[in-house]
């Protein structure tokens, strides 16, 4: 005898509006009709504002938040669905994503998907499409920036230094890093630059990037702007006074006997060779060279013994090349430079009966020949007040210091093609533009054409006027370099690669 499992059947009904037959429910209806009959999505805007600061591009986030996002971001998306937030909650939110549209129409759409129960057992899904429409509103921070009175913390940079090569340095170095995006206002003063900053996080930021790119140190303070008692906060300004070490390029300095030792037994004079996160010194008359970092050098702090006005001109008799002499303990040397033996006359004094003639030591050796004209700093004939130099005995000390070659400035201004950006601000740059420093400015063009090492750390652009002008290279001697070929030379057939770091200027 077979048996068989009964089986269970459900009913069928029909639509009470269209009469498809369906399975019972509450409403009687088919899904096609209660979609018909009820909209769940009531209540719920399709149009809405967005706010943004065109200055900073954020968005508004009430009451008062400001936002970065991109176009369709999770960031934009999550602000958007805020602002429908209070209107979706007798819903439940499935979807949402972006509906493309123009960059620039100021409308971004957003399809929701959504579901509701309308009957008992009975949850209904649809769709819909949420436009915003972007409208400008400047924010607190903008605003007070606009106002040129604003700002939390300042960033003091100094150096005690007769010559700015060092803040054109930093100048570059910012503006290839662009670490100056976040100020509100920038202030050039005689012995600096003042940034300012609208958020304390911000010129910390600043200052450790002039920990990175400099030898400097900083001290901190803040003053007390308002006090609420009923709520207990404070209003603070932040100040960072940040100090260069008051040593440039080419600089003639007296190290202490301590230090002289610590670096590989060094002559006590010694010259700057460049200044980036630690002051590289060459002794010209062994051609030993060192690095003193800022940590070193403001526990033992040494002074400049000359300032570019003070040194001399002289006139080149005659060079002698030399071999480097080692003794125990000393450090590297240079491969880079030639030592040889100088007999010099001051340039005023050659063909005069009487005219002195002094020696010296120099690291130019490669670059030297009779007749030349070089720089030097005659410490014999100085007066400086210099406690160190003071107790050196009088055998240690050298005629002349010979800093560098002098080469026609004309000429190699002429042949330059590449030119340097400047940090601008209100359509003014940044270090007063007079007479002497734009002349200054010449001198650190010039080390960026002889230093290799300076030239790959800084944006360099092509002078388009420059280039499209005839030059004349039949004279010979004005781009002499100690570490190489200038960018001049290198320029003539156009080969931009190497260590220039030549870039096309961007027109904004």
């Amino acid at each position: 005898m077979e048996h068989f499992a009964p089986t269970s059947s459900v009913g069928m009904i029909a639509c009470c509006v269209c009469g498809l037959p369906i399975q019972p429910n509450q409403a009687n209806m088919c899904s096609q009709c209660i979609r018909s009959h009820v909209d769940i999505t009531e209540g719920i805007p399709r149009t809405e504002t967005l706010y943004i600061c065109k200055f900073c591009n954020r968005y508004l986030v009430p009451p008062a938040g400001w936002n970065r996002a991109e176009l369709e971001s999770k960031e934009l998306l999550s602000i958007c669905l805020k602002k429908l937030k209070p209107k979706m909650n007798k819903v439940r939110l499935i979807d949402a994503v972006f509906v493309w549209t123009e960059a620039h129409s100021k409308r971004i759409k957003v399809k929701l998907t959504i579901q509701k129960e309308v009957f008992t057992s009975t949850i209904l899904q649809q769709d819909m499409i949420c436009e915003f429409t972007q409208h400008n509103q400047m924010c607190d921070d903008c605003r007070r920036a606009e106002a040129k009175d604003f700002w939390r913390a300042c960033v003091q940079v100094r150096q005690k230094a007769d010559f700015k090569k060092t803040l054109f340095y930093l100048e570059q170095l910012i503006l290839k890093h662009t670490a100056h995006q976040n100020c509100t206002g920038v202030k050039p003063v005689p012995t600096g630059i003042d940034f300012f900053f609208p958020q304390l996080q911000d010129a910390r930021r600043f200052v450790d990037f002039l920990n990175v790119i400099l030898p400097v140190k900083y001290h901190y303070a803040q003053e007390l702007v308002s006090h609420d008692t009923k709520n207990n906060t404070y209003d603070y300004r932040h100040t960072f006074c940040v100090e260069i070490v008051p040593i440039c390029r080419d600089n003639v300095v007296c190290l202490p006997k301590k230090v002289a030792q610590q670096l590989g037994n060094m002559n006590q004079i010694v010259l700057c060779l460049r200044v980036s996160n630690v002051l590289t010194l060459l002794d010209p008359s062994n051609l030993q060279m060192a690095d003193v970092n800022s940590t070193a050098f403001w526990r033992e702090p040494f002074e400049s013994l000359c300032s570019p006005k003070m040194l001399t001109e002289f006139y080149v008799m005659d060079v002698e090349p030399t071999e480097v002499e080692r003794k125990p303990g000393h450090g590297y040397v240079s491969k880079k430079h030639e030592l040889a033996d100088v007999w010099l006359q001051r340039s005023n004094e050659v063909g005069k009966d009487g005219a002195e003639t002094l020696s010296s030591r120099t690291h130019l050796g490669r670059l030297l020949s009779p007749g030349d004209l070089v720089q030097g700093f005659d410490i014999r004939n100085c007066n400086v007040n210099n406690d160190v130099l003071d107790s050196m005995k009088s055998d240690e000390i050298p005629d002349v210091i010979i800093v560098k070659k002098v080469f026609d400035r004309q000429r190699r201004a002429a042949k330059r093609k590449w030119k340097l950006k400047r940090l601008v601000i209100d359509g003014n740059i940044v270090g007063h533009e007079t007479a002497s420093v734009a002349d200054e400015f010449q001198g650190f063009m010039e080390d960026i054409e002889e230093d290799p090492f300076m030239r790959e750390k800084l944006n360099i652009y092509k002078d388009r006027e420059r280039l499209a002008m005839p030059v004349d290279t039949d004279e010979e001697g004005a781009n002499e370099v100690v570490d190489g070929p200038t960018l001049a030379e290198m320029l003539d057939d156009l080969d931009l690669g190497g260590d220039t770091n030549m870039e096309e200027e961007n027109e904004e």
